[in-house]
């Protein structure tokens, strides 16, 4: 499989918050684009269900689909709900949690 092809099967227009579905007491994920330079992958978490704190070595922008979740960026966490969106810096710690069922985009941005 070559970098094009892989984790790009969307080639006809679809809804984003139609590309993954709620798993109880799950994440589930869909990786869209996944090239060298970044990534986009597409993310639905259960209520409950986070990402513990973490850093990564690149800038990533979380776009909230649908639902509401708490983003921790270096200790401060902002409310975040469908249709509003944050950069997480490089190599600063952040957070996740499910304030209900909630879907993200997330694009990483690698260079």
């Amino acid at each position: 499989m070559t970098e094009n092809q892989r984790g790009n099967s969307l080639q006809e227009a679809q809804m984003l918050a139609d590309l993954a579905s709620y798993q109880k007491g799950s994440i589930v994920s869909r990786e869209i684009i996944h090239k060298s330079t970044g990534t986009v992958t597409f993310f639905a978490f259960d209520e409950g269900q986070g990402l513990s704190e973490h850093i990564a070595p690149f800038d990533a922008l979380i776009y909230i689909v649908e639902g509401k979740a708490d983003v921790t960026i270096s200790g401060k966490t902002i409310s975040m709900k469908e249709g509003e969106t944050v950069i997480l810096p490089a190599n600063q710690p952040h957070a996740l949690s499910a304030l209900c069922k909630f879907k993200m985009l997330l694009v990483m941005i690698r260079s």
